[in-house]
């Protein structure tokens, strides 16, 4: 089992491969990633000599078609992510997210590479007040992140519909675990709280999310690869639906901090009230998640708590907003 990983070195896709050489020690993986702020080598340290790692661009044909060749699959975490990003520059997310999946399809169309997975979100379906989205439902992104996320899903389907490719895509909610860079949300409020510092929460704090721990997802997306079927969109969720001032109140909690650390600041364009969505698809293939939602929340808490050494070159970048987070993945 020969795997291209593309953004192996971001978040999930780096607790995809420890997943994966976990469950299959044999599997040969490739990992191709630009190694953009969001990648981290940290995140593989473990693993380098139990890989082949290829710094590159999804864009870049040439490198593609490279590393591709002899694949069983292509599974591609490659994006940009940051809603707050692409709010004020949608260049790169255009170019990565709809013309990087542009190349990789391309590849798997000119070497007949058996099945290509496209790692999407939940945002593109916008927000809901009631009830959850189902994989038929209409796209109606409210970002630049999530339109482009959007162009990229629609052209994955289009190369199923138009040369019968064996694609399938993975929408999955709100992923928190290890690893995930302190733009975020709950790395950003739990390295905050450790710090002492202001925790900046949006508008009234209410927006509610679903919640799904990493591995959840990480298990799902292996599902997704060995039993999806071509052409399929396959729905990821926790039915842990929490507001962004619930979580923070947990991680302030769990650190023995007090709520005076909390900071409403003025809510961003766009943000969605509520994500949700029906798994029933996924979970007709034997998906569920598996890890307790409130221990695998501790254990992240403790996780950040116990390695400053990943977090503190990363949060010495200052690469983000005014201090704000960033929800998605």
């Amino acid at each position: 089992m020969k795997i291209l990983i593309t953004g192996g070195a971001g978040f999930i896709g780096s607790n995809f491969v420890h997943y994966m050489l976990e469950k299959y020690p044999n599997a040969e993986l490739i990992i191709l990633d630009k190694l953009t702020y969001a990648g981290n080598l940290d995140n593989l340290k473990d693993l380098i000599k139990k890989i082949k790692f290829v710094k590159g661009d999804i864009c870049n044909q040439k490198i593609v078609e490279e590393v591709s060749k002899g694949c069983d699959a292509i599974i591609n975490f490659a994006a940009e992510t940051h809603v707050d990003r692409s709010i004020v520059d949608a260049g790169d997310f255009v170019k990565t997210d709809v013309l990087g999946t542009y190349r990789l399809l391309e590849v798997v169309k000119k070497y007949k590479i058996p099945k290509f997975i496209q790692i999407s979100t939940d945002e593109v379906y916008g927000s809901i007040n009631r009830g959850s989205f189902k994989e038929d439902d209409k796209l109606q992104p409210s970002s630049p992140y999530s339109a482009s996320k959007s162009g990229a899903d629609l052209l994955v389907m289009s190369y199923f519909t138009t040369y019968g490719l064996p694609v399938a895509i993975t929408r999955s909610t709100n992923n928190f675990g290890q690893y995930q860079h302190p733009e975020k949300f709950i790395p950003k409020f739990i390295i905050n709280t450790i710090l002492n510092k202001s925790l900046p929460l949006y508008g009234d704090g209410l927006n509610v999310r679903d919640w799904l721990y990493v591995s959840d997802n990480c298990i799902a997306i292996d599902l997704a690869l060995k039993k999806g079927k071509d052409g399929e969109i396959y729905n990821v969720g926790a039915n842990n639906e929490r507001t962004n001032l619930e979580i923070t109140e947990i991680i302030l909690k769990e650190l023995g901090k007090s709520k005076d650390l909390i900071e409403f600041v003025k809510d961003r364009p766009g943000h969605d009230k509520r994500y949700s969505v029906d798994c029933d698809k996924i979970k007709k293939l034997g998906w569920k998640p598996e890890y307790d939602f409130e221990q695998a929340l501790r254990n992240t808490i403790q996780w950040y708590k116990n390695n400053d050494w990943w977090w503190n070159p990363l949060i010495k970048q200052k690469i983000d907003f005014h201090g704000h987070f960033d929800e998605t993945r």
